[in-house]
């Protein structure tokens, strides 16, 4: 299905007519379980992929008002929520357009002050009361989901990365102890879901994986973005446990390993990452092993 600025277009004229006036355009990286689109200048569009990243737009619209009041960044604003028609067959939301540029480690004015507004962020996500949240086994349950994938990539990558220092790492982490009490989490907290403005963290955007469980599986940025000094800071900053941080290793081992080995399809910014996080992962592991 071709998800491009006729459609929104269409969409936005017969369900929000009020807006039919505004210019639509496309947005430069627009992600890939979403398509997002410009709607006017303080508005987007955005609209699920696939079936399977559908029920996401419900979640975001119950959750993302009532945890935006507790958390120290912007999050995504719910504007209106879109209906499926004869076009296109998932709901879909439209937000308030929020200001900055997608990070990068080289736009970070300060990368120990980043990591901890960051570690911040996630600390009064995490302490949100969880009563009702939703549960999702992709991200907040246990790691050996993906067992299969990860031993799948590492045959297939076969000499060209480190593959006994990566099976440690994954070892190591899917032995780790799990905390089966339930914290909210972001579940894509990639850099590409990170804004920025003057070169300060500004926003958290892309709540598709949003749900309650195990909070490892935000711990990936501290090595698809982070560097060993900064990487300290975020930790000490979240106070995390020797399993949490285990876990997030492993997390962010999976995704990298897929990603190389071309198991899943991605946006450009988390296949650039994934080399970058493998390197951080096997010399944070050696340094600290």
């Amino acid at each position: 299905m071709q998800i491009d600025v006729p459609l929104v277009t269409g969409l936005i004229a017969s369900q929000f007519p009020q807006w039919a006036h505004l210019p639509i355009s496309t947005v430069s990286l627009s992600g890939w379980d979403n398509r997002t689109f410009h709607l006017g200048t303080e508005m987007s569009v955005r609209l699920p992929s696939a079936q399977h990243y559908a029920r996401a737009v419900t979640i975001e619209q119950t959750w993302l008002p009532r945890l935006a009041r507790e958390l120290t960044l912007p999050i995504p604003e719910p504007l209106a929520l879109g209906q499926p028609d004869i076009h296109y067959p998932w709901q879909w939301s439209v937000y308030r357009w929020l200001p900055g540029e997608t990070v990068t480690r080289h736009s970070i004015k300060d990368p120990d002050q980043f990591a901890d507004d960051l570690g911040r962020f996630l600390l009064a996500l995490q302490a949100i009361d969880t009563t009702g949240g939703p549960r999702r086994k992709l991200r907040g349950g246990s790691l050996s989901l993906w067992q299969p994938q990860t031993e799948a990539a590492l045959v297939a990558l076969g000499k060209k990365i480190d593959v006994k220092a990566a099976s440690a790492i994954w070892k190591l982490a899917i032995s780790a102890p799990f905390d089966p009490d339930p914290v909210w989490y972001h579940g894509d907290l990639s850099a590409g879901n990170l804004l920025i403005q003057n070169g300060e963290l500004s926003a958290v955007i892309d709540f598709g994986g949003l749900g309650i469980g195990d909070p490892a599986c935000d711990m990936t940025i501290a090595w698809t973005l982070l560097e060993s000094s900064s990487r300290q800071v975020f930790r000490e900053c979240l106070g995390v446990s020797d399993s949490i941080w285990n876990r997030g290793r492993g997390w962010a081992l999976w995704k990298a390993l897929i990603v190389i080995a071309k198991i899943i399809e991605t946006n450009p910014i988390e296949t650039g990452s994934s080399q970058y996080a493998l390197d951080q992962l096997i010399e944070d592991f050696e340094r600290h092993s």
